[in-house]
């Protein structure tokens, strides 16, 4: 009988399965930062945008092109500089001296997915033209709609320590990331591992390495797969007392939207499928809430001045929260 009560609901070994192979595979490359992957197949099976933040050379750029080539779907990277227009991003309409009319000439955003490098180097005009794309998935330029193709993924990445040359993140912006990837350097044994595994090759040797594992039409079956999974009223709850409080919590002067909401929902939802579970703990929220919160919150200038950050806000307000059980 018993067994009959805790018998899962929903199949999730498919998933389970290639979520392992990709660890393998992205393994064969990247020594630890395991949180960072992760996170970043969460983002993909929830269908969300993700900031990846940390100093030059802890592998930020080398994991989204392994993200995206261990799929099957189209690539594009974007350089982000202060010179960068638009139209370099979305595409432009040319005219066609032959045909005697013009047409549209995509942009480097038309792709599957898309690293953007050192997004906060392009101006406010640039990055507005980001805001369409990254929330409704289409580009619309002199009046015509252009869709993007299924699935579409901005990684983009920044450094947090140089400041010259670079422009902050609009807000609104910032919103549209379900996660923002704080990537930290690597631990002693996962340096010389590093070390040990890259002496004799290259980079692109190693990346040759990489095989595609997953499908355009697996990622679209699992995120249906991650619909399924159960969320009971409490935990939902839950998740609106967090985001309440940061609203209400004097120490914030901007709190966050009901998008963080959703993407503690849906980020939560994909946890618990990763980690076998067809439904969802509190622990999932807690864990999920510090990536989705981080970047959507801005502290006031005196809580700034004393050292605090985002992380520790979000840390204080979950533990002030009862958990449910």
């Amino acid at each position: 009988m018993e067994e009959e009560i805790f018998q899962q609901r929903t199949d999730l070994s498919a998933l389970n399965q290639q979520m392992h192979a990709i660890r393998t595979e992205i393994g064969k490359v990247i020594i630890g930062q395991y949180k960072m992957l992760d996170l970043l197949m969460i983002g993909l099976l929830c269908d969300g945008h993700i900031l990846i933040e940390g100093v030059p050379g802890v592998a930020k750029t080398l994991t989204a092109k392994l993200i995206a080539k261990i799929i099957d779907v189209d690539f594009s990277r974007i350089q982000f500089t202060p010179d960068l227009m638009p139209s370099d991003v979305v595409g432009t309409t040319v005219f066609n001296p032959k045909e005697g009319d013009f047409y549209f000439k995509p942009g480097p955003v038309f792709s599957n997915i898309i690293l953007i490098d050192e997004i906060n180097r392009a101006p406010a005009k640039t990055q507005a033209a980001l805001f369409e794309v990254m929330e409704e998935r289409q580009v619309t330029v002199d009046g015509v709609t252009h869709e993007m193709r299924f699935p579409f993924i901005i990684l983009a990445t920044q450094n947090p320590v140089e400041q010259e040359g670079t422009y902050r993140l609009p807000e609104a912006q910032l919103d549209r990331f379900i996660f923002k990837i704080d990537v930290q350097y690597p631990t002693l044994q996962e340096e010389i591992g590093i070390l040990n595994s890259q002496h004799g090759s290259t980079q692109t040797e190693l990346l040759s390495q990489v095989n595609k594992i997953v499908s355009v039409k697996e990622i679209y079956e699992f995120r249906k797969v991650i619909q399924s999974v159960i969320v009971e009223p409490r935990l939902i709850e839950f998740i609106a007392k967090i985001v309440i409080e940061t609203r209400n919590n004097p120490a914030l002067y901007l709190g966050a939207s009901p998008r963080a909401s959703l993407a503690i929902l849906r980020a939560s939802k994909a946890s618990a499928a990763i980690n076998g579970r067809d439904f969802v703990t509190p622990e999932d929220i807690v864990e999920m809430a510090v990536p989705v919160l981080r970047h959507r919150i801005i502290l006031t200038p005196e809580k700034e001045m004393e050292g605090v950050t985002p992380d520790d806000l979000v840390e204080t307000i979950l533990k002030s929260i009862e958990v449910p059980r």
